[in-house]
């Protein structure tokens, strides 16, 4: 007979057990949890029962941005703990990430109960709708009781709170929980009664998981010569599920697809022969950006990261569907658009004929061109430059590795130089409110269980997160960091503000000169400083099965931002000759 799941002893480790209970029945998996008195029947409902992994993670911020990763790579809530005052406040980057960019969280902060608020009571703040707007539902829950009415109003609560962090689109929900005393499992004498009438199968027995909500939807383009199809970042549960659906579409219209290099497509270019990688580099040739003009645009999701892209597509104002499940403006272009409000995955297209195939094979054309130029000129390239390791990434890593690339210059390298190829590498990245918060711990929640990852960054945003490297002991799984060490922020170097210094280096460059062989020790992680570009090859070939590795790549930001400059005006002049 299994052990009993609700936990008798008091009033409140009664009611974290039927939080528990309830949430495992809806399909949770992984609770996160900031250690914290307040908080402490939550953490022992969490903990105790056998079909939860719970993980304590030290920092606040940290472990929300941990929990951001989980739900990520698992496609489902993930239940995030901690206890009252400002350790609730420091879920905050994590939450907005969350809402910006449809991720679900179930957050749960515990809370003094309401006669010990307003009273300068130790590690009390007001914590009512404390996210704002930044969360899907808010509710707070009653003080415990041990009555059965109460039990039932739990549950119910529970039930609405988990389904509201995935329907009608998924984002975060806060639960603001407050506990009276005694918060540790000791007995109160009030749950006698309950244990005696209360049967536990009974109770859960209309638990079950949510259905999903897929909404469909079709799409009829006009009669059209000039069709294009733009993937912009996307990170499907179900990649393969997402590719099938993008091959359905291109093939029934015959329209090239410009994948952003935050979308799972690059990898699967054996599926759509018409995929084009290289557009960035493509449309800085003025001849080339005339000649390709569209005159109907399908984006699935959103608008890539390509600021190149973006500003042809707004100039051309061509006639735009913009497909995206969720009701929110999704058109920062602001552009003649029409929104289909389904997924990819559920998108039917109804296409009188296929497009006339010549706008493709421009397409097609102009990207091998500035693939081979691109390939030709990396070859040849012995000195570092941090452009190079995303192209060396697409050709060695192992196929469907999980790769989580951090804001500011490497998603731009990413999108600029990453080729399409078949090695199905599957893209993490936070580009919601397009930080650099929380980016190793997110990226250690994609690992966590998950096939040997790398998260390729920058020195700024992983210093930014070195408490991250705490979760090192509770990592299953391995994690290598491709740490692009340029010194401070070489995204700056990109903008036109670096022609201003001062203030420039000391306020935008941010320089630091942190010796990360010996943070990594601090640590416990593997530090490995890269000789030469095969020496790169050979790490990143070879993931480790387990632990943390950081591979440090040295380069030049203000040299890296001129080689940078050189080859896509070389690649954009070479193929508009």
């Amino acid at each position: 007979m299994a052990a009993p799941e609700l936990d008798f002893r008091n009033t409140n480790t009664l009611w974290g057990s039927v939080i528990a209970g309830t949430l495992v029945r809806l399909g949770l998996r992984h609770a996160v949890i900031a250690p914290g008195s307040r908080s402490t029947p939550l953490t022992i409902a969490f903990a105790r029962h056998p079909k939860l992994e719970a993980v304590p993670v030290l920092d606040e911020r940290s472990a929300g941005f941990f929990a951001l990763g989980l739900a990520r790579q698992h496609g489902r809530p993930v239940a995030l703990v901690c206890t009252s005052g400002t350790a609730a406040a420091n879920f905050l980057p994590a939450v907005i990430e969350a809402q910006e960019s449809g991720v679900p969280l179930l957050v749960f902060t515990a809370d003094r109960p309401p006669e010990l608020r307003a009273c300068a009571a130790g590690q009390a703040i007001d914590q009512q709708k404390l996210y704002g707007g930044h969360v899907n539902y808010y509710h707070e829950l009653a003080v415990p009781e041990a009555a059965l009415e109460r039990l039932r109003y739990l549950r119910q609560a529970v039930v609405h709170a988990f389904e509201r962090t995935q329907n009608p689109v998924a984002g975060p929900v806060h639960l603001n929980v407050p506990f009276r005393d005694p918060l540790p499992p000791v007995p109160d004498g009030l749950t006698g009664k309950l244990r005696r009438t209360l049967e536990e199968r009974a109770f859960f027995a209309q638990v079950v998981p949510p259905a999903a909500v897929r909404p469909r939807a079709v799409f009829s383009p006009p009669a059209t010569r000039r069709g294009l199809i733009v993937a912009g970042p996307a990170q499907p549960a179900d990649p393969a599920a997402y590719a099938t659906a993008a091959e359905r579409i291109a093939e029934k219209l015959g329209w090239p697809v410009l994948a952003d290099g935050l979308n799972p497509l690059r990898g699967r270019a054996d599926r759509i022969p018409g995929l084009v990688a290289h557009y960035d580099a493509v449309l800085r040739s003025p001849k080339l950006a005339a000649r390709l003009r569209p005159e109907v645009v399908l984006c699935l999701g959103e608008w890539p990261t390509s600021k190149v892209l973006r500003q042809w597509l707004a100039a051309a104002d061509a006639r735009t569907w913009l497909v995206h499940p969720d009701d929110r403006n999704h058109d920062a272009l602001h552009g003649r658009t029409q929104f289909v409000r389904a997924a990819a995955e559920t998108l039917t297209v109804r296409a009188p004929r296929r497009q006339p195939p010549a706008y493709l094979r421009a397409w097609v054309r102009a990207d091998r061109a500035a693939g081979r130029e691109l390939g030709r000129r990396f070859a040849a390239q012995k000195e570092p430059f941090e452009g190079k390791a995303s192209w060396l990434l697409a050709r060695r890593l192992p196929p469907a590795t999980p790769l989580f690339i951090a804001s500011s210059m490497p998603v731009r390298d990413v999108e600029f130089f990453w080729p399409a190829g078949d090695g199905r590498v599957r893209p993490f990245f936070n580009r919601g409110a397009n930080g650099i918060d929380g980016t190793l711990s997110t990226a250690l929640g994609v690992a966590h269980g998950n096939r040997p990852s790398v998260l390729l960054c920058g020195d700024l945003a992983l210093l930014h997160d070195t408490n991250g490297f705490l979760l090192r002991p509770k990592l299953r799984g391995s994690l290598t960091i491709v740490l692009i060490n340029n010194h401070g922020g070489g995204i700056f170097e990109m903008l036109p503000v670096a022609k201003f210094d001062p203030p420039f280096e000391e306020f935008f460059a941010t320089p630091q000169e942190v010796d990360f062989g010996r943070l990594c020790a601090a640590y416990g992680a593997e530090h490995v400083r890269v000789r030469d570009w095969d020496h790169f090859a050979a790490l990143v070939a070879r993931l480790p099965a387990a632990g943390v590795r950081v591979l440090e790549v040295r380069t030049d930001r203000k040299r890296d931002a001129a080689q940078r400059r050189l080859l896509l005006a070389a690649a954009a002049a070479g193929r508009a000759s």
